[in-house]
């Protein structure tokens, strides 16, 4: 018992780096919203700098100068730890304005990938200026140890431990109770309040980089002595860092640096048990402990799907519709022919990395490109493909093409199981579990000599078919024209599989789901199954990539696969354009290995720099071109290609004014009982029943902060709440948003939840997949009721605010839902478009859709609806008519805040004129909240 004692407080070395890190991700995200995934670079930096300072050398990071200056005389300790910690805060701050300041208003996630290129270029630099020579470090705390059972325990663990905690207690009395702390908290919380209030977020930021990434590069310098220094081990340090402050939600510095140092002591209670115990793998347990800490947390923290007003914009460009397939096809085949012929060995070599690359690349387009999951995964991916190929091929004798169609299934079945956690998180979170998938299985399987072949690789039979060698061959064929044009016709198959996706249902559905997922639900569309689709196509075609890679190679190698490498490569893909499969092609033809990476060094010397200049594109890419290099080409007018015509705005018409007669007779679709939503003692909807039949619009108003968007969501399934929620005899009871949507209950939003990257047409067949009939006349037949056939084609980003929200209505009514929720439907629209779109619900309704209408256009409800319900304070406090509503003293009083005696005497038309009148001035723009 006393050794495993022993072994955790061993870890207390790394787990207070690990501390150190994950409180330096977290105070920058506190200021500046940004997940900096380079602070493990930051502190490899400073770890370098202190190293060469203590011989008296000062590391110069620009190329083409001496990679140190000498300063005549060796610095001790602490002249040394200072000016490392210093040059660490300067590079933070450079890191801020160079590139997350212009970046403030950009999406977290681009922020994260542009954090990404960082982290290689500083990386780069290192391994460029240093290369292979790395200093040793001398101890900085005095070298003493002390003894837990039968084990000598060094005391510098404990000192290294003490420091961070110390540091990290200083930095939580700092943020909370110093006027720099709450003026971090303050910009955190209201950019635009800390302005208004005469704070600067942008010294504030400053502040905060420097000071975290002086704390990075503390705790670099600190573990410099116990870890040698090596440019790859120290970067990914942020592993184990980015779980410590997923544990802490990025906010709370104690609990934050507590799993770093519980992280790093079970890491090296599991490389003891590995050691102990001969069942256990000889390497990988130890990256197993932030891989299961990540999962189980995202399982259990996650939400299915992001509540009303999250942040939900990834920016990753957009992700064009394949229309010609034939045409570019078979010039693309040709071209790669000729080729295959013209060229010969390293060359022809680069000619067929291009096309594996490429088909690896593909994967990243279905998963990232098309369902909006980033993933730093796909090469790791690749390789559980290649590993797995060598088993099946020389273990069990499994046939070409039987072998790497099951690898790749294996490669499909590992990533599913990563993708697990975006069934509850979305976004950066999700990114993290894929860096963790990598390091894991690098450790655990690809450098595990019990699994595989070790460090000499995992060995791959030579595929051939019907007796015919399609291997790469070796000596004067090499490589072989036939292993070429296997690729060949494995990428064109892809290709046209990946195009034959963004084209169908499926791939609609996964680029709803990456535009906006509560708009996807309430589409009908199972947001959770379509993420896990996605991961299961990309990393079977990541794995199918990774088998050629290893038919290539002829073996499986742990170098091809590397975290750092498929880093790399994702910066490439994400250069290139990770939305569209020309993008994919273009990735494969500078990706290392790739044709053009042959030239840059053959004729260039470039490919020692391909890393850093990588790394350098990745972040002007994010900054400039969200679409990659490709998106510039795609932007090229070409012969035939025409831009779809501007439509015309939408006709002025007028609308009779008078309500359409009630229907009171018609059976009751939709009931609701004793709704009930309370946000902990807040109580937003309190015992809300009503009844809304066959053929009948009824009114939902109020003032704001009613409660009316929170009873739809309540009613859609959005929200969670008590009650009876029944729809055609049928309970709603527990179901998804989704199931709901197919149950017969259509929703808009507020916000006008569009999927920009696809067509009019495109949004509504979402919907009308799901409906009876045939899903191309039901658009048609809607864009046609509607009139707004025009738009078909036009892509919904391009749409005018009155056209989004006609087409937000039409994409509801497409999907022949039994009752439509209008959440706001002529919010931003003018008198006259709002009446042009009461004609347009009239019509929908004589077509048989009843609704519920929330709307602060009083004209618009009165002259509509056949009823009215009233909330104020979540309650309801009038029902009937819209005559009735017009002359209830209730509704005046909840408007006006005016005692109900002191209308109660007014005549008909003066309580209408001020109904109408006060709720037009609490729908200004001074005045409007979200309800």
């Amino acid at each position: 018992m006393t050794d495993h004692l022993a072994f955790l407080v061993l870890g207390l070395g790394n787990g207070a780096v690990f501390a150190a890190l994950g409180l330096a991700l977290v105070m920058t995200f506190k200021s500046s919203g940004v997940v900096n995934f380079a602070t493990g670079a930051v502190a490899l930096y400073a770890a370098y700098t202190y190293a060469f300072l203590r011989q008296g050398e000062l590391l110069n990071p620009i190329p083409g100068f001496p990679s140190t200056i000498p300063l005549g005389s060796d610095l001790g300790v602490a002249a040394a730890l200072l000016i490392s910690v210093v040059v660490a805060a300067i590079l933070g701050v450079i890191l801020y304005l160079l590139v997350f300041r212009p970046m403030r208003a950009a999406p977290s996630l681009a922020k994260a990938v542009a954090a990404i290129g960082l982290m290689l270029v500083i990386q780069a630099l290192i391994a460029l200026r240093v290369g292979e020579n790395a200093p040793s470090v001398g101890p900085i705390f005095e070298v003493d140890t002390f003894t837990i059972g039968s084990s000598a325990v060094p005391t510098d663990r404990l000192m290294l431990a003490v420091v961070i905690v110390g540091l990290a207690i200083c930095a939580g009395l700092v943020l909370r109770y110093t006027r720099f702390g709450v003026a971090t908290e303050a910009a955190a919380e209201s950019e635009k309040g800390a302005l208004v209030t005469g704070l600067s977020p942008d010294r504030i930021a400053v502040a905060n980089w420097a000071l975290s990434s002086a704390t990075a590069g503390l705790g670099g310098v600190l573990i410099a002595p116990i870890v040698p220094l090596n440019p790859v081990a120290y970067t990914m340090f942020i592993v184990p860092a980015l779980a410590a402050a997923l544990v802490g939600n990025f906010t709370a510095i104690s609990i934050t640096v507590g799993a770093g140092l519980v992280i790093g002591m079970l890491q090296s209670e599991a490389t003891k048990l590995q050691t102990s115990w001969d069942w256990m793998p000889d390497a990988g347990v130890a990256e197993a402990v932030p891989l299961i800490l990540i999962i189980g947390f995202l399982l259990i923290r996650g939400r299915p799907l992001p509540g009303r007003g999250a942040v939900t914009r990834n920016d990753l460009g957009r992700s064009p519709r394949p229309n010609h397939l034939v045409l570019p096809g078979v010039v693309g085949v040709v071209v790669a022919v000729l080729a295959l012929v013209a060229t010969s060995g390293s060359l022809r070599l680069a000619v067929i990395a291009t096309m594996i690359y490429a088909i690896i690349a593909l994967s990243q387009v279905v998963v990232t490109g098309y369902a909006g999951q980033v993933s730093l995964a796909q090469l790791t991916l690749a390789g559980v493909g290649a590993y797995a190929l060598s088993r099946l091929t020389e273990d069990l004798n499994v046939p070409f093409p039987i072998g790497p169609l099951l690898a790749a299934c294996v490669a499909m079945v590992i990533g599913v199981i990563v993708g697990l956690p975006a069934l509850r998180v979305r976004g950066l979170p999700l990114m993290v579990a894929t860096l963790a998938l990598a390091v894991f299985c690098e450790a655990f399987w690809f450098r595990n000599p019990s699994l595989n072949g070790g460090l000499q690789g995992a060995p791959v039979e030579s595929p051939s078919l019907f007796g015919i060698d399609l291997g790469i061959g070796a000596g004067e064929g090499y490589p072989r024209i036939a292993f070429g044009v296997l690729c060949l016709v494995v990428l064109t198959a892809v290709a046209y599989g990946v195009a034959v996706l963004r084209r169908s249902g499926l791939g609609a559905s996964m680029l709803a789901v990456r535009a906006n997922e509560r708009s996807a639900a309430a589409a009908g569309i199972n947001v959770g199954a379509t993420k896990l689709i996605a991961f299961a196509i990309a990393s079977f075609l990541a794995g199918l990539g990774g088998s050629l890679l290893a038919y290539q190679q002829t073996l499986a190698t742990a170098g091809s696969y590397t975290v750092f490498a498929g880093i790399g490569l994702f910066a490439v893909f994400y250069i290139a354009g990770v939305t569209s499969i020309s993008g994919a092609i273009l990735a494969g033809i500078i990706a290392p290995g790739g044709v053009m990476y042959f030239a840059a060094d053959k004729y260039g010397s470039f490919g020692d720099y391909y890393m850093l200049i990588s790394g350098i594109l990745l972040v002007l890419t994010v900054v400039t071109s969200p679409d990659g290099v490709i998106g510039y080409l795609h932007r090229i007018p070409l012969p035939g290609r025409h831009r779809a015509p501007v439509p015309p705005q939408v006709a002025d018409q007028t609308a009779p004014t008078t309500p359409a007669p009630s229907s009171t007779s018609g059976k009751i679709l939709l009931s609701v009982r004793d709704v009930t939503v309370r946000y902990g003692a807040v109580t937003a909807v309190d015992r809300v029943g009503f009844d809304l039949r066959s053929g009948e619009i009824v009114g939902l108003i109020g003032p704001n902060g009613a409660g009316k968007t929170t009873l739809i969501d309540a009613i859609s399934g959005f929200a969670s709440a008590d009650g009876t929620v029944t729809l055609g005899g049928t309970t709603l009871n527990g179901l998804a948003p989704h199931r709901r949507s197919r149950a017969g209950l259509g929703r808009t939003f507020q916000d006008i939840e569009l999927y920009g990257e696809l067509s009019v047409a495109e949004n509504l067949a979402i919907a009308a997949r799901r409906a009876p009939g045939d899903t191309a006349e039901n658009v048609r037949d809607v864009l046609r009721m509607l009139e707004i056939s025009q738009l078909g084609d036009v892509v919904a980003a391009d749409l005018s605010q009155g056209q989004r929200q006609l087409v937000a209505v039409a994409r509801v009514l497409a999907g022949q839902p039994e009752v439509a929720l209008l959440d706001e439907p002529a919010a931003g629209l003018d008198s006259t478009e709002s009446r042009w779109l009461g004609e347009r619900l009239r019509a929908a309704r004589s077509h048989g859709v009843s609704m519920v209408l929330v709307d602060h256009d009083m004209d618009l409800v009165l002259s509509l609806c056949d009823r009215v319900i009233v909330l104020d304070l979540g309650s309801v406090i009038a029902e009937g008519t819209p005559d009735e509503i017009r002359r209830s003293p209730a509704v005046v009083n909840a408007y006006l805040g005016t005692p109900s005696s002191a209308v109660a005497g007014t005549d008909e038309a003066e309580d209408s004129s001020t109904l109408n009148g006060a709720v037009s001035e609490s729908h200004s723009p001074t005045k409007e909240m979200t309800p």
